[in-house]
C-alpha cells in the first residue's frame, strides 16, 4: 500500500510518497503559509499602497483566502497605513482579490505535487489513486485548496487528515518514541528552490 503526503506549514511545503513503512520519496518547497501570508502583504502594497503586517495578512487569510472560486463571495476590511499618506486606512477586499494575490505560490505548491507523481513508480499510483492524497498543516485549510488545486490538476482525491495542524508533532512524537524500529525508513529530504 502507498501513500501520497502533503504537508503545508509555516516555512516548507513537504511532499512525500510511502510505502512499505519506507520513503519512496520526498521534496520539499520553500512556500507554505508565511509565503502565502507575504504575498498578501505585497498585493496589499502594490495593488493599494496599504502597508500590512503579517498578523493582518494572516487574519485575511483565514477570513476569506481560498484557493478556488466559491459560490459565496466574501469580503473583509484590511487595515494598515497608506503608504503615500502614512495614515490609518480601510478597504474592503474580496475573496477574489486574495485569490489572485496568493496564486503563483499555489501553483508553485501544485507544480510540486504533479512532479512528484510524475516521479512515483507506476506500481504505486493504483494504490495512492485509491487512497489518494493525504493533507496536513495549517496551510491545507485554506478554503477549496483540496479540490482545486489537487483534485482539479492531478485527478485524484484528496482529503484533509483528521487535526491537520497537529500531525507533524504527533508523527514526530511517535518516531522518537520507536527510533530504533523506525531509523532505516527516516530519509534526508530534495528540497525544491522555488523559481525566480
Amino acid at each position: 500500500m502507498a501513500f501520497f503526503i502533503v504537508d503545508i506549514g509555516g516555512g516548507r511545503t513537504e511532499v512525500a510518497v510511502i510505502s512499505l513503512g519506507g520513503l519512496v520519496l520526498s521534496k520539499s518547497l520553500k512556500i507554505a503559509g508565511n509565503k502565502l501570508n507575504q504575498d498578501i502583504i505585497q498585493w496589499a502594497d502594490q495593488e493599494y499602497k496599504l502597508l500590512i503586517g503579517e498578523r493582518t495578512a494572516e487574519t485575511i487569510k483565514i477570513g476569506i483566502g481560498s484557493a478556488h472560486p466559491m459560490k459565496e463571495k466574501l469580503e473583509m476590511p484590511m487595515r494598515g497605513r497608506n503608504l503615500v499618506t502614512g495614515l490609518p486606512e480601510e478597504i474592503l477586499v474580496s475573496d477574489g482579490e486574495i485569490r489572485k494575490a496568493l496564486e503563483r505560490s499555489i501553483g508553485q505548491i501544485i507544480m510540486a505535487i504533479k512532479t512528484a507523481i510524475e516521479e512515483t513508480p507506476p506500481e504505486l499510483l493504483a494504490d495512492i489513486m485509491a487512497s489518494g492524497i493525504h493533507m496536513s498543516g495549517g496551510g491545507s485549510l485554506l478554503r477549496s485548496l483540496d479540490y482545486s488545486g489537487y483534485k482539479k490538476e492531478t485527478k485524484i482525491p484528496t482529503k484533509i487528515i483528521e487535526d491537520p495542524m497537529t500531525t507533524v508533532v504527533r508523527g514526530a512524537g511517535m518516531v522518537l518514541e520507536h527510533l530504533d524500529e523506525l531509523r532505516e525508513v527516516l530519509a534526508e529530504t530534495e528540497y525544491l528552490e522555488p523559481p525566480r
